[in-house]
Parts: C-alpha cells; structure tokens; sequence
C-alpha cells in the first residue's frame, strides 16, 4: 500500500486475526476482497508460502547470527528480491512495475552508461512498459498450464452437492488428538456436506469436538459409502 495502491483481494490462512469482524469490516470498508484458504491445503496461496522461504533464506544468508537485527537488513532483502529475475516471468518484479531495474552499488563501476536512457520520450515509454506487461502475462499463463497440466496428472475430479454425505481424512497437523497414534483411523464419517463453494472447497457439517475450521479442501473428502474404509 505504501508504494502501489489499496489491495484489491487479501489471501490468508484462517488464523482468528483474520477471521475476526474488526479484520474483516476495515477491508470492507477500503473495497478489498478476503479470500482464505482450506484447511491444511497449501497450494491456495502457494505463491506466498515460496516466496516466504525465499526470503528467509535470504535472511539466513545475510544475518548470519545477528538474528535480532533483522530488521535492519529487510531493505536490503526487500530490494535484492525485487531485482531477481523470476522464472514464471522471465523478469523481475522491479522490470514488470517500472520497466526497468534499478541501478545497485555494482552499476556504479561504469558510469559512463548510467546516463544512456533506452527510452527518452514518455510514449515509447509507455509503449514498452506495456509489450512487457503482456509478455509477461502470456508467459504467467504459459507456466500456469504447465503447473496445472503437471498437478493433475494423478488427480480424480469429484463434484459433491450439498446434502451428499463424505468421508473427511483426518490430516496429522489438523487432528492432533484423533491422530496421537499411527493405529487410529484415518478418516470418519459420515458427514454432510453444507455448501459448495465451488469445485474445490466445501463447508462440511462437522462436530464442534473436533474444534477445526469446517472448511475442507475436495482432495480431503471422498463419497460416503458403507464398504469404503480409510
């Protein structure tokens, strides 16, 4: 926001601060959009979880040991990640926003250049900025078939409707007290499905025992059936 613009859509896990009327209503009120993740599925902000570990390796990197000052060294880390080129694009988040990189302490060996602007005219300026802009999005959309084509390779489509009732597996990091010992069931049932968000995501009717979102992910549910057994 301080360099770009109000967001137009937000996604997060579904931790309490997030969920909570005060979080939402101030995101109302600006015109965003919150999107929230299924439980225990990574990939609805995959894009986020990469970079996260990218830059923490970058702070691994840079800090050393000096593990309090952190916070000093997030320009530094900031601006390096911006200028890495990206292979879904082919470009740098700096070169798809401004057009261009940055000048960093090591352009400054040759001087003579640094003043040779490539566009000088605030037309062809724009003309640039825009041929960049479209083929980087044609080469987002070219990875992402890609992504999808390499994802579904061992992946079943199943379309439930509300009222079908469903097995739900019970992950180790969710069901941590349904699954103390690798001896316990795997999954339980039967439980009705509540609303279909859409193909992927479903709100199940579960107890409030098990004290987890009741938002699943479909990969983590399958059709009830008397003969089927985790």
């Amino acid at each position: 926001m301080r360099l770009h613009r109000v967001l137009r859509s937000i996604i997060s896990d579904r931790d309490t601060k997030f969920l909570s009327h005060f979080w939402r209503t101030l995101w109302g009120k600006l015109g965003t959009k919150l999107f929230f993740s299924t439980t225990c599925h990574s990939q609805t902000n995959g894009q986020t979880k990469v970079v996260n570990k990218t830059l923490g390796t970058l702070f691994r990197t840079v800090l050393k040991k000096n593990l309090k000052s952190w916070e000093e060294y997030f320009p530094h880390v900031e601006f390096s990640y911006n200028k890495i080129v990206l292979s879904t694009t082919n470009c740098s988040p700096f070169e798809i926003v401004y057009g261009f990189n940055p000048l960093t302490v090591l352009d400054l060996l040759f001087m003579p250049d640094i003043f040779i602007f490539k566009h000088k005219k605030a037309q062809a300026k724009d003309d640039c900025v825009k041929k960049l802009h479209e083929r980087v999005k044609a080469q987002i959309e070219k990875k992402n078939e890609s992504y999808v084509k390499q994802a579904n390779k061992r992946r079943k489509k199943f379309v439930f409707e509300p009222g079908d009732w469903v097995w739900v597996h019970m992950m180790k990091e969710l069901f941590l007290e349904q699954r103390k010992s690798k001896l316990e069931p795997r999954g339980d049932a039967p439980f009705q499905v509540l609303e279909r968000i859409n193909d992927n995501t479903y709100k199940v009717d579960l107890p409030g025992k098990y004290e987890v979102s009741v938002t699943f992910n479909v990969s983590y549910l399958s059709l009830f059936d008397v003969g089927n057994d985790f």
